[in-house]
């Protein structure tokens, strides 16, 4: 999912006179910040060969932006204050898809000689496939709420969801069918971030983690985040049972059947067929 395509913009020695610093003389006095930043622009979301303004960023608008940002908000680290910069970079500007930030403090209260002192921060859209489920009550509604939720947080933004599907139960557990439906979201949030923002949805709509595999209000699952791999305690990336779970492939291959596990080597609609064809045998 990761877009290698882009265009580049560069921005160096932006002077800034602000007001960060733990030291009540700096945030007092104030002193001279420089901006370095380099910003990636999506080219697929844009014509290359335009020349129109609006087809790109204009630097002399993200450069106003930059130095008033600095200047009417303060940090007493200039590692936060970079962080800050970078996502209202990214939600300012929709084209813009990766940016780094080298945020250069020159007059930084060291008392040794020295040149400068800086801090990178690099901040990026993700996209992510979430397999998403309900078989309480209300369950679209359930299902309903959860998309209004994922789409309301600044920095996180839904683009799709697929057709819902009525899925039988898994794990063995005796409970009601659900309605299970894949959603792709675009994201500035990393993996753990992301983990703790769907945890607060499940909590507030009711989800309570007592028996597993038991009913739930809703169940919000990552299954794929660009194309990451990891595994640790209480977080795998690809989901590590997606390939024998129908309720995840049947939604997810009507929006991202193309896309292809990065462990297993095959695409979403591969996966389904082979279970289709691995159940239809032993049935």
């Amino acid at each position: 999912m990761k877009n290698s395509d882009f265009r580049m913009i560069k921005i160096r020695e932006l002077q800034v006179y602000a007001f960060h610093g733990v030291y009540e003389e700096e945030t007092a006095k104030g002193q001279n910040f420089f901006i370095n930043a380099d910003i990636c622009l999506d080219s697929k979301r844009t014509d290359v060969l335009s020349d129109d303004l609006d087809a790109t960023v204009n630097y002399a608008e993200a450069c106003e932006f930059m130095s008033d940002y600095m200047k009417q908000n303060t940090c007493k680290l200039i590692e936060r204050a970079a962080e800050l910069l970078c996502r209202e970079m990214l939600l300012k500007y929709p084209l813009i898809t990766k940016i780094t930030i080298e945020l250069r403090k020159p007059e930084a209260p060291i008392g040794l000689p020295f040149e400068s002192v800086s801090v990178v921060r690099s901040l990026s859209w993700h996209t992510a496939i979430l397999s998403i489920g309900s078989n309480m009550g209300d369950k679209h509604e359930f299902l309903d709420r959860a998309l209004s939720k994922l789409d309301d947080k600044p920095h996180t933004r839904l683009i799709c969801e697929s057709e819902r599907f009525v899925t039988k139960p898994y794990g063995g557990v005796e409970q009601d069918d659900f309605v299970n439906s894949a959603v792709i979201i675009e994201t500035m949030l990393s993996p753990y971030e992301l983990l703790d923002f769907l945890h607060v949805i499940e909590k507030s709509e009711g989800r309570e983690r007592l028996i597993h595999w038991g009913p739930r209000t809703l169940d919000l699952d990552i299954v794929f985040y660009d194309d990451l791999v990891m595994s640790e305690s209480n977080l795998t990336i690809p989901h590590i049972d997606m390939q024998n779970r129908y309720f995840v492939l049947k939604p997810m291959s009507k929006i991202a059947g193309y896309y292809r596990h990065p462990l297993l080597g095959k695409t979403v609609s591969e996966l389904l067929r082979e279970l289709e064809e691995k159940e239809s045998d032993e049935s």
